[in-house]
Formats: C-alpha cells, structure tokens, sequence
C-alpha cells in the first residue's frame, strides 16, 4: 500500500448513528479498495456494529457523541476505534450474563482474533476512551 489513508465521523450517541457508522465504514473502506463482499469486511461490519452499540448504550448519556476512526497505514494494517467521553473502561462480563445483552465486546475480541488481530482500550487525554481494533490488510487487496 502506498498511501496512508485516514477518516473519521462524529455521530450522536443515538441508536439510528450504529447503521449510519456502519455504512460510513463500509463506503470508506469500499473506497480504499476492500471488496464489500469480503471476509474482512463481514468482520468489520460486524466490529463497528457491536462498538457503536456500546457506545450508544454504555455511556449512559455522559457522550453526547462518539466518533469512529479509520486508518490504513503503510504496514498494511487497518485501525479502527470507536472513542467516547464515557470514562469507564469496558470490563469483561461474567459467563452468566443476560441472553439480549453483555456479548458485544466478546465477539469483538472473536472476530478481531479470528482475522488475526488485536484490541485494544486506550483512555483518551480528556477522560474517555477509544476501544481500537488493528487487523491486517488483505494482501490480495491492492
């Protein structure tokens, strides 16, 4: 990859902002060559969509906004993060945890294992935090 490509979008903390995320990501990424009906990008829907859920539902109304960030970098390692100004960092739940809530950041972690990457949690300088997940590029992809 030549380039280093970079996009963010700010959204409101609003249940209608986890479809427009998602759909932002998708054209962004679509735009930087990844086949929309590729395995990374299945995997990536499915990250943003859980992410920008937990934004919206966990910040119990102290961020207003969330904002979604996206890089490709020269490594060939695409970074995405969700960042909020919640300060609680998200913690693992127990097995016991309600049917309809509580697996979010578990099948972050899956996935994100799954295409061989990492996530991380990060504090930001002004008190939230941006859950990031790094995944390889595809090398096909180009």
């Amino acid at each position: 990859m030549a380039d280093h490509h970079e996009a963010t979008v700010t959204l409101p903390s609003d249940p209608a902002s986890v479809s427009a995320a998602r759909t932002h990501v998708l054209t962004v990424l679509t735009e930087w060559g990844l086949p929309v009906d590729s395995e990374v990008a299945d995997a990536v829907r499915l990250i943003i969509s859980e992410l920008v859920t937990n934004a919206v539902q966990h910040t119990q109304g102290r961020s207003p906004t969330f904002t979604v960030g996206m890089a490709l970098d020269q490594d060939e390692r695409l970074r995405l993060g969700v960042t909020d100004s919640h300060p609680r960092l998200p913690r693992r739940l127990p097995a016991a945890v309600r049917e309809d809530n509580g697996r979010g950041l578990a099948i972050v972690r899956w996935l994100t294992a799954e295409q061989g990457g990492r996530l991380t949690v990060v504090p930001t300088p002004e008190g939230g935090k941006t859950v990031r997940v790094d995944l390889p590029w595809p090398t096909a992809v180009g």
